[in-house]
């Protein structure tokens, strides 16, 4: 397999300034992803995407590829993550001039992960035969039992069985998209629509590697989480 490492990481977020390159444990956020893309020993090349020249300047440090720029139209708070891989893609086969056929994505939102999270999800991406793959862990709601929303001012559950259920054991098991692991063949993130049309496999990790940076809190969360491992 000729396998491209795409991690993707913009200058600009809302939820935590600048957090691409905020420092945490010492160490900027993307380090942790490309230090186990390199770890993993897994990939012919490693290719970052990014509009920003601090982060490109960053991990040329690290030795990592780094030769182009994001479109702009690509790097906005409404950019679709899709477009952006198959961009990279794109520009990695022009660059090295060679194919690849198996895209594996590590979100740097998601530092937790270790590096037998990801030859693991590769194993399993290979023994299922599936075109994608997705990473997630068990919920911590579950939309059967103890996530609500309102509907015509009346309160209820998200989903709904016909039968009652009284305790969490008892709904249908439900996982959260952790947002760390994105593993795709080369025609299905060209020609991707959905990853829900039963040819997408979920590799499961434990909570404890699943938190997602997505604000303050979160980081200080994920920074403890760090330090602790």
């Amino acid at each position: 397999m000729k396998i491209l490492c795409t991690i993707c990481a913009r200058k600009g977020s809302k939820g935590v300034k600048n957090k691409n390159l905020k420092t945490i444990n010492k160490k900027p956020l993307i380090f942790y992803s490309i230090d186990q893309a390199k770890k993993s020993k897994l990939f012919k090349k490693i290719v970052i995407s990014t509009d920003s020249e601090k982060i490109k300047n960053y991990v040329k440090k690290l030795g990592i590829d780094c030769w182009f720029l994001r479109p702009a139209k690509l790097a906005t708070d409404k950019s679709s993550k899709i477009p952006v891989i198959q961009h990279a893609l794109k520009k990695a086969e022009e660059y090295y001039k060679q194919k690849f056929d198996t895209i594996v994505d590590l979100d740097v939102t998601s530092p937790l992960r270790n590096v037998s999270d990801i030859k693991k999800a590769l194993i399993q991406f290979k023994k299922k035969k599936s075109t994608k793959l997705i990473s997630g862990c068990p919920s911590r709601r579950n939309p059967y039992f103890n996530m609500v929303e309102i509907k015509n001012k009346k309160l209820s559950r998200v989903k709904n069985l016909s039968k009652n259920i009284y305790r969490r054991q008892d709904a249908p098991q439900t996982f959260d998209c952790n947002a760390s692991i994105y593993i795709y063949k080369k025609q299905a993130l060209k020609n991707f629509t959905t990853f829900y049309d039963g040819k997408t496999i979920l590799f499961k990790m434990p909570e404890e590697r699943s938190w997602d940076i997505d604000n303050k809190f979160d980081f200080k969360i994920v920074e403890f989480l760090l330090k602790k491992k």
